[in-house]
């Protein structure tokens, strides 16, 4: 068994991806408390739990921000791509270990001031978002969020740098572009987008502490500035993030559904060079639409609209193989492929939704109502999350050695299924019918939708429940699990060729060499 000093000190990239999905799920688990308190406060109008709306503003901001830079991009691009990547393309390590071990701890240096927001006079009262002027007047402390999303930020620049190394040039003799894994192709580009955009955040947070510590006025329309600055650089990078947390997710769902239907990626070319690279070359020319009513003038938004409509064109070629991926195949339902399954149907709420943000005229009519987090809660939140857990528990055997209870991964995953369906069905019929504007503690004005609340708040109870026993199935499966075959689902895919767990370095006695038939998808080929 490895000791703490090990553990702190590695530079095994396994170790590192369980140290990421440890420090995901803490901040996942934090910001899931904040959630509960927010609809808790929202169970009824007035005051419910507090009457200090700065304490609604906390929890919002840090629900927000910790959901996506604490939680789903860490697991997706920290977790999973560390643990993956390497094994899928037959590499002994990642291609900068040491600069693997420090992004991880750069990530817990961001989440513990995070956490910070709890306990430090005047937390910061930004949202997620950090919109000046508003960032930049209060008395909460905008540099702790500054300072957090550069760390953050950091830690993804530096994992980008050394898988798009690792991918490019530690594959296994043999292992051509064409034979990669799915998951293997999103992580590469969710990487491209990373080191594209996130130096754009960085800017703009920066700025924003510039404007309120040092008297600058980038965002001071009184003195020449322009706070639409702000948004433009914040959604010029926060559209592509939806992509990096997309990809990642849509990768990892291939996997599963391909090995629970013992099917080929249907449409494997057409997904890859269609679908991922469609995103890679649209992500950055859909982020005006968030802008739509800031009074830009028409063209432009027009504009906008069509490269925004665009893009549902390569995520409808990735929607469509992963549909065509089930088409004939011989399909078990373990809990991974529920999970897999849950996001093809969130994916289909949220993006037939998200249509209608693309559209100036409807958009006008929706934007900053309940309408809006509805939508994205079903297209990333939810379906991300969904993904996540569907991963962990597809690779529960490979980095632990033991099984999980089945019984209880499919308990779990229904309650929790049906919760976020009651709260976020919901929230977009509030926002088109009732016209109730996004982010407010109290909405007396808004009377109707009170018992919308009462079912939203009734599912976030399911969604507390279900997570809890998902984490109580892990814990048992890691205490007391029976021992898991060496490749329980029978998969195809190169990790499942070695032990599990795989060795502590180096994950194969010898490097694979990869044969002229193989391929991760070869179901029924009887190919080695």
């Amino acid at each position: 068994m490895s000791t703490l000093k090990e553990w702190i000190f590695t530079t095994d990239h396994k170790k590192v991806g369980l140290l990421y999905l440890i420090g995901s799920l803490a901040a996942f688990a934090v910001a899931g408390m904040s959630a509960l308190m927010m609809r808790a406060e929202l169970t009824s109008m007035g005051p419910t739990i507090t009457d200090n709306p700065g304490d609604y503003n906390t929890w919002l901001y840090f629900h927000g921000a910790a959901m996506i830079l604490g939680f789903q991009i860490p697991a997706l691009t920290g977790f999973l791509a560390n643990y993956l990547v390497p094994l899928q393309i037959g590499a002994k390590d990642v291609a900068f270990p040491r600069i693997n071990a420090l992004s991880v701890w750069l990530f817990y240096m961001g989440i513990i001031l995070a956490l910070l927001t709890f306990v430090v006079p005047d937390p910061p009262d930004v949202m997620w978002t950090g919109y000046p002027p508003y960032s930049t007047i209060t008395f909460g402390n905008t540099a702790l969020y500054t300072f957090t999303v550069l760390l953050l930020g950091f830690a993804s620049i530096l994992g980008g740098v050394n898988f798009l190394t690792t991918i490019a040039f530690m594959r296994a003799p043999g292992l051509g572009w064409n034979k990669l894994n799915m998951f293997t192709w999103c992580t590469f580009a969710a990487f491209i987008l990373q080191l594209i955009f996130v130096p754009v955040l960085g800017t703009a947070v920066t700025l924003i502490s510039l404007d309120k510590y040092l008297g600058t006025h980038f965002f001071d329309p009184s003195t020449g500035g322009d706070v639409l600055i702000y948004q433009n650089l914040f959604w010029f990078y926060s559209h592509p993030a939806v992509y990096v947390i997309l990809l990642p997710f849509i990768g990892i769902v291939f996997d599963i559904i391909a090995t629970f239907a013992r099917n080929r990626i249907f449409n494997y070319k057409a997904a890859v060079y269609g679908g991922i690279g469609g995103i890679v070359l649209l992500a950055g020319e859909v982020w005006v639409h968030h802008l739509y009513v800031t009074g830009m003038p028409d063209w432009i938004r027009v504009g906008q609209m069509v490269t925004t409509l665009l893009i549902s064109i390569p995520v409808g070629l990735l929607f469509i193989s992963l549909v065509g991926t089930l088409y004939k195949g011989s399909i078990s339902f373990e809990t991974p492929m529920l999970y897999a399954l849950a996001v093809v149907f969130l994916m289909l709420i949220g993006g037939l939704t998200g249509i209608p943000l693309a559209i100036v005229s409807l958009t006008l009519h929706v934007s900053d109502t309940y309408y809006i987090p509805g939508h994205f809660h079903y297209v990333m939140a939810v379906a991300g999350t969904f993904a996540i857990f569907g991963g962990i528990y597809y690779l529960f055997p490979k980095f632990s050695g033991r099984m999980y209870n089945e019984f209880l991964g499919k308990l779990g995953f229904w309650i929790t299924f049906v919760g976020v369906n009651v709260i976020f069905f919901p929230m977009m019929i509030v926002g088109v019918v009732v016209g109730m504007p996004r982010r407010y503690w109290d909405y007396s004005q808004f009377p109707a939708a009170e018992p919308y609340h009462h079912w939203m708040t009734a599912g976030a109870g399911m969604i507390a429940i279900g997570f809890t026993i998902v984490l109580a199935n892990w814990i048992y499966g890691l205490v007391a699990g029976p021992k898991a075959p060496g490749n329980p689902w029978g998969s195809r895919s190169l990790e499942w060729t070695t032990t599990s767990p795989p060795l502590d370095h180096g994950n194969w006695e010898e490097v694979p060499k990869i044969e002229e038939g193989w391929g991760p998808y070869e179901y029924g080929t009887g190919k080695a």
